[in-house]
C-alpha cells in the first residue's frame, strides 16, 4: 500500500477550512482530479521561479512537466509534510538541470541587458528587498558563474523564501550541505560585486 493511500483523511472538514497539501494529495490517490488543487495553489509560484532562472517560454513547458511528474509520483509523497512546495521546487529544479545551458544563457542575457525576465507590481516582499541586486547586469554574470548546486540553494532561499530545512527537503541533501553551498554562493557573489554595500547584497540573504 502506498504512503498516500494509507493516510487518506476523512472526506469532510469544517466549513471554510483549507486542507493541507498533504491531505489533498492523499485524497487524490482515490480521486485523481483532486490533484488539480495542488496545481492551482502552487503553479504560479513554480512558474515565477523557473521563469526567473530560464525564461518564460521554457518555464511554461517545465511547469507542465513538473506537475505531471508530481502527479505520477503522488503515491510516494511523504504525508508528514503538510506543505508540498519544497517537493514541487525540488522536482522543478531537477527538471531545470536538464536545461543548464539555457539557464546560463538567461543570466548572460541579464548581464547584457539588466532586464529581469519576470516583471510586474505583484512581487513578494523578498523580491522587493533584493530587486536592486537581482536586476543588475553584474549580478546576472555572477549568478551564471556559480556552480549549479550553489545557485539552486541561493535562489530557493533568496527568491522563494524556503527555509534551510525546506531546501534540504527539496534537493534531497543534508541541511549542512545547504548551509555550506549558501555560504560559498554568497561569498562568490560578494567577491564578484565588491563595490556593493554588503547590507544591500545580503538583504534577504543573511548568512547563517
Amino acid at each position: 500500500m502506498s504512503r498516500v493511500s494509507a493516510a487518506v483523511p476523512a472526506p469532510h472538514t469544517a466549513a471554510g477550512e483549507r486542507l493541507a497539501d498533504s491531505a489533498v494529495i492523499a485524497q487524490s490517490a482515490a480521486d485523481p482530479e483532486r490533484f488539480a488543487e495542488i496545481f492551482d495553489r502552487h503553479a504560479q509560484a513554480i512558474h515565477r521561479y523557473l521563469a526567473r532562472r530560464i525564461g518564460d517560454e521554457i518555464a511554461n513547458d517545465l511547469v507542465a512537466e513538473a506537475f505531471l511528474v508530481a502527479f505520477r509520483r503522488r503515491g510516494s509523497y511523504d504525508t508528514s509534510q503538510p506543505d508540498s512546495r519544497p517537493w514541487l521546487y525540488g522536482i522543478a529544479t531537477n527538471l531545470l538541470h536538464r536545461k543548464r545551458r539555457a539557464e546560463v544563457r538567461q543570466y548572460r542575457a541579464l548581464a547584457r541587458t539588466g532586464v529581469d525576465p519576470v516583471s510586474g507590481g505583484d512581487e513578494d516582499a523578498v523580491l522587493a528587498r533584493v530587486a536592486a541586486v537581482t536586476v543588475t547586469r553584474r549580478l546576472g554574470a555572477a549568478l551564471a558563474a556559480l556552480s549549479q548546486g550553489e545557485r539552486d540553494v541561493l535562489l530557493l532561499v533568496a527568491w522563494e523564501e524556503l527555509s534551510y530545512d525546506e531546501v534540504a527537503q527539496a534537493m534531497s541533501i543534508p541541511v549542512g550541505t545547504v548551509r555550506s553551498r549558501l555560504h560559498r554562493g554568497r561569498k562568490r557573489l560578494r567577491a564578484a560585486l565588491p563595490d556593493l554595500d554588503p547590507a544591500t547584497l545580503d538583504s534577504g540573504m543573511e548568512l547563517p
